[in-house]
């Protein structure tokens, strides 16, 4: 039996899959995320969610934790704080009684779950963004530098893009489109002055708050907002820019085809994804985009199997597709 775990900001999934390929059990917990203002005790939190939702699974496939061959971790935040990670590669131990099992960054779920474990990439927007690709047995990240000066193409980089259009709409710097007027409805502002006070300070410049107004953005577009629109393509243009360096740094020579796939809420924007697979179409290197297999929790229990040296077999995967459902928005480092 694998186990996979994805955490989130909002929520973590657990997924049991056997070597059969048949989805054993799921549960769904609270977010893992443990610099989030309700997990004051830090890694105490990651240990209590990981309490609750491998509980539950166990218990529901009518299981002890000592009959988990495996589990694959993939946790918010791993890897960001150095002098964290001997912690977190300790909370789940503390769960398991056993030692069976790795921890990485939650970005590795969705990597597994899009193209099965296998050599390529992944690129996730959420409220964040980020890739993740291997080759050859190396892995490497790019993107994801938090959303004060990085996090390109994520719902939180839509969202304040269109709040500074916004704001040049209401001065007068840009002439007034669909988007100033679905805001203002949304936010209930009586002076387009009041969204500071939004912003700052009823929201306290929450970046899940901010990132949960990019579906206004994808709204405006869709009728007419040309600076809305623009704010999309540029998401998408900036998200295969990520998957562009990715590919240098693992080395795939110009000819080599590189498999693509992508998770995260901003894909469900049709101009976002037109856009990425525009740029990735338009250079020289030669990718195949291919629609997400799994979605990330099933690929961490995936992943589980290949890191315990039993990888699944070709049956088992086609078994695996036919009873999971794809859920290529699946939450990923906090999908608006």
């Amino acid at each position: 039996m694998f186990l996979g775990v994805d955490g989130g900001g909002t929520k973590t999934a657990f997924c049991l899959i056997d070597s059969a390929g048949e989805i054993r059990a799921r549960a769904v917990a609270e977010g893992a995320y443990y610099f989030a203002d309700n997990a004051a005790d830090g890694v105490e939190h990651v240990v209590r969610v990981l309490e609750e939702g491998i509980g539950a699974v166990t218990g529901a496939a009518g299981i002890t934790r000592a009959d988990i061959a495996h589990a694959f971790l993939g946790l918010p935040g791993y890897g960001e704080v150095p002098g964290d990670v001997a912690a977190l590669d300790a909370a789940p131990g503390q769960v398991l009684g056993h030692r069976r099992y790795a921890c990485d960054n939650d970005m590795i779920c969705g990597w597994a779950g899009s193209l099965g474990a296998v050599d390529g990439i992944n690129v996730i927007s959420g409220t964040g963004s980020m890739t993740y690709g291997e080759r050859h047995g190396r892995g490497v990240r790019t993107g994801g530098w938090s959303e004060l000066f990085s996090d390109e193409g994520s719902a939180y980089w839509i969202a304040t893009r269109a709040l500074n259009v916004f704001s040049r709409m209401s001065d007068g710097r840009l002439p007034e489109g669909p988007l100033a007027g679905v805001l203002r409805r949304h936010l209930g502002l009586t002076t387009d002055l009041e969204v500071i006070d939004v912003v700052l300070n009823r929201w306290q410049g929450h970046r899940s708050e901010i990132a949960s107004l990019s579906p206004l953005v994808v709204e405006a577009a869709g009728l007419g907002d040309t600076e809305a629109a623009a704010v999309l393509t540029g998401a998408g243009r900036e998200l295969a820019l990520l998957v562009d360096s990715a590919r240098r740094r693992l080395g795939f020579s110009p000819g080599e085809p590189v498999p693509v796939s992508y998770s995260g809420g901003v894909f469900r924007s049709p101009a976002v994804l037109d856009a990425f697979t525009a740029e990735l179409r338009g250079g020289t290197a030669e990718y195949e985009l291919r629609q997400p297999l799994f979605e990330p929790v099933v690929g961490a229990a995936i992943y589980a199997a290949k890191l315990a040296g039993t990888p699944l077999g070709a049956p088992a995967l086609t078994a695996l597709r036919s009873t999971s459902e794809i859920t290529t928005t699946e939450n990923h480092h906090d999908t608006a």
